[in-house]
């Protein structure tokens, strides 16, 4: 098989999370506009620079990318539209970084951004897919609960994982969202009693082990390093990168993502290994899919996520591997597709010295990995990067 080639010369700048809320009278759009206005003015630069936008909503309709040019006022010449969920961030990374590479474009913005309102949430999972139509919401088991609840109990079953263990990742990521003033639930503490005494949503998850569905948008500017550097904007490198699609298909449980598909090669390109990473970013819609991350990213052996979370601190300030350093989605919010970009927007905050008191101190790689597009059994999208700051 061959090997994705370098992304050298490629800059990432320019990180913005915006308006998150449990709820929002604004769509989609106005996300997605937002972003993209706030992105503008934090690298200085005018809306015509732009000429590449990547964007991922789950809120678009009957709108698509395309349309977005007209209401945004913009003249693009590469447009792309990513429907990877969790896994977009990374995604679209990848294919912006290329585009720059080739010079299809100069200037690229990417952004997820989504909306939320009452019922909002219901309506999206009661149409999700043909197979969860057919398969799991006519059942009574729409949404992501059902899925992970097999895999949280199949996981436990199989490797001596207990709640506590994956209380450990709720609890710790609630530290971190105190220092993160953007997180919906920075300002309540959370405990490990708070966490095993919630009340049960399906069995094995509680309330802690669940996102909670919020508005926001998250969104960086990639651009070559010339470019970054001649408009005098901190930026961080993308080192490595790569994704799979529905891997490990005939696993009857999803025990694995498709991480362990390309770690080490993953690692060999960036020219480093797990003990080089100094922060670690997954996607956390259940804290049972960080571990399978941390396990086929080579952080632990398979099996073994759940000894690695008891032996290793997950805060920011704790000496250990700082892990979603803004509180992931389980503090901060999961703002539909933004969600997908959240932990590689703050990646590009930690590698650029601009996170504020959630800072990792002397933080130079950056490992980013997305989860996305939950069938009606499992994920079908894996993805993941790593990052440099720019004087590692």
């Amino acid at each position: 098989m061959t090997q994705p080639g370098s992304y050298q010369g490629v800059a990432l700048v320019s990180p913005v999370s915006l308006g998150y809320a449990r709820q929002s009278a604004h769509g989609a759009l106005w996300y997605v506009g937002s972003v993209l206005r706030e992105l503008i003015a934090a690298a200085g630069i005018e809306k015509t620079d732009v000429d590449g936008l990547a964007v991922s909503s789950f809120g678009l309709s009957p709108d698509s990318a395309s349309f977005l040019t007209q209401h945004f006022d913009m003249q693009l010449r590469w447009l792309e539209q990513l429907p990877f969920g969790g896994a977009s961030g990374v995604i679209a990374l990848r294919r912006a970084a290329r585009a720059v590479q080739s010079g299809d474009a100069d200037i690229i913005a990417c952004i997820g951004g989504d909306t939320a309102a009452q019922g909002s949430f219901r309506d999206l999972v009661a149409d999700f897919s043909s197979f969860s139509n057919s398969a799991s919401y006519p059942y009574g088991s729409g949404g992501p609960n059902m899925p992970f609840a097999i895999i949280t109990r199949a996981y436990m079953e199989r490797t001596g994982a207990t709640r506590e263990d994956f209380g450990r990742i709720a609890v710790s990521q609630r530290h971190n969202a105190k220092h993160f003033a953007g997180a919906l639930l920075g300002d309540k503490s959370l405990a490990m009693e708070d966490y095993l005494d919630a009340r049960p949503i399906s069995s094995p998850l509680h309330l802690f082990d669940c996102v909670m569905p919020c508005a926001g948008g998250e969104g960086l500017l990639v651009m070559s390093e010339d470019r970054a550097k001649s408009l005098n904007l901190p930026y961080c490198s993308l080192l490595a990168a790569d994704e799979r699609h529905n891997a490990f298909q005939d696993d009857p449980i999803q025990l694995r993502g498709g991480w362990p598909q390309f770690s080490d090669q993953l690692y060999d390109r960036a020219g480093l290994g797990p003990g080089d990473i100094d922060l670690l970013q997954t996607y956390d819609d259940y804290p049972v899919i960080c571990l399978l991350q941390m396990e086929g990213l080579n952080f632990c052996p398979a099996g073994e996520g759940f000894q690695f979370v008891r032996d290793t601190d997950l805060t920011f300030d704790g000496g250990g591997l700082p892990h979603n350093t803004s509180g992931g989605q389980l503090s901060v919010g999961q703002a539909g597709s933004a969600a997908g970009y959240l932990g590689l927007v703050e990646s590009v905050r930690q590698l650029t010295r601009t996170a504020v008191s959630n800072q990792v101190p002397g933080a130079r790689h950056a490992m980013v990995s997305g989860y996305g597009m939950i069938n009606y059994d499992r994920g079908l999208c894996s993805s993941a990067a790593i990052l440099a700051g720019a004087d590692s």
